[in-house]
């Protein structure tokens, strides 16, 4: 219908399409690169400008209300997805691929940096209010699933670029530990979307409880290993340019302590929800 195109959540969707669309085009014109931040920051823009038009396609034909598929939780967690990749695409592609007199990778950034306030400014007029009955997704511990499983594909990205870890299993571990919680926390979001988290209503604050523990607790080791391994027997080298492996791994590091914060706000909100929420 033409209204859900008239309403503020609409009029930002049609803005973040044209601005992505922007993007990546101004990017695209620049040439082709082949490294992994680059592949990722244009898989962003490209993803993020397909998803949001096929939204719009489908509210404004009301097939949404045909799917079988809880379409608020996925229109949520889509904004929260968007505006996170959007953001990580702009900060990656301002620091690796932009410089002072490149025009159009500048205009790129900007279109981008705009991408990503109208992505969240979505998320924040669709995020469930106190006292709103709403789906799983559209709440604070929905939100973070989504922020834990972007965070973890940023680090799935630093360490196949880094390339530190085929021949230490201390490091082989931590990302055991991140691909075991972003299968987790993708399930949770798939589920959700899907409306079959829902039959288990009476037990799955306690499951999510126990998961998020058990999350804290291996990215508890990981926060220690990966450094360890890292910085202890690998010191800065002399001369460590913007793509060293260096800071590769302290990006790496600095993520894997920036999700264990996730998970443990996570694990406050499910000790909530298992324990002083009664399932209705």
């Amino acid at each position: 219908m033409v209204t859900t195109l008239t309403v503020p959540v609409g009029i930002l969707r049609i803005w973040a399409v044209i601005f992505t669309c922007v993007t990546f085009s101004l990017v695209a014109s620049q040439g082709h690169l082949w490294s992994s931040f680059w592949l990722w920051c244009m898989f962003s823009w490209c993803f993020c400008f397909s998803v949001t038009l096929i939204i719009l396609v489908l509210e404004f034909t009301s097939l949404s209300s045909k799917l079988p598929i809880s379409w608020d939780d996925f229109t949520t967690a889509f904004a929260m997805l968007a505006a996170l990749m959007v953001l990580t695409a702009s900060i990656l592609y301002s620091v690796f691929y932009t410089c002072s007199y490149c025009v159009k990778d500048i205009a790129a950034c900007v279109f981008s940096f705009l991408t990503f306030i109208l992505y969240t400014v979505e998320v924040g007029l669709t995020r469930a209010k106190p006292g709103e009955i709403s789906g799983f997704l559209s709440t604070v511990p929905g939100l973070l699933k989504v922020l834990e499983a972007v965070v973890a594909c940023i680090l799935f990205i630093c360490v196949d670029t880094a390339g530190l870890h085929k021949n230490l299993p201390g490091l082989q571990w931590c990302i055991a530990v991140y691909f075991i919680c972003f299968i987790f926390s993708l399930l949770v979001i798939i589920l959700t979307i899907c409306r079959l988290l829902s039959r288990f209503r009476a037990t799955i604050g306690k499951v999510l409880m126990v998961c998020n523990v058990l999350a804290v607790l291996m990215y508890i080791t990981a926060a220690v290993i990966w450094p360890y391994y890292t910085f202890k027997d690998y010191p800065r080298p002399s001369y460590c340019s913007l793509h060293c492996w260096w800071n590769y791994s302290l990006v790496i590091t600095f993520m894997t302590y920036f999700n264990l914060i996730a998970y443990i706000v996570d694990m406050v909100y499910s000790f909530n929800l298992a324990f002083f929420i009664t399932p209705t």
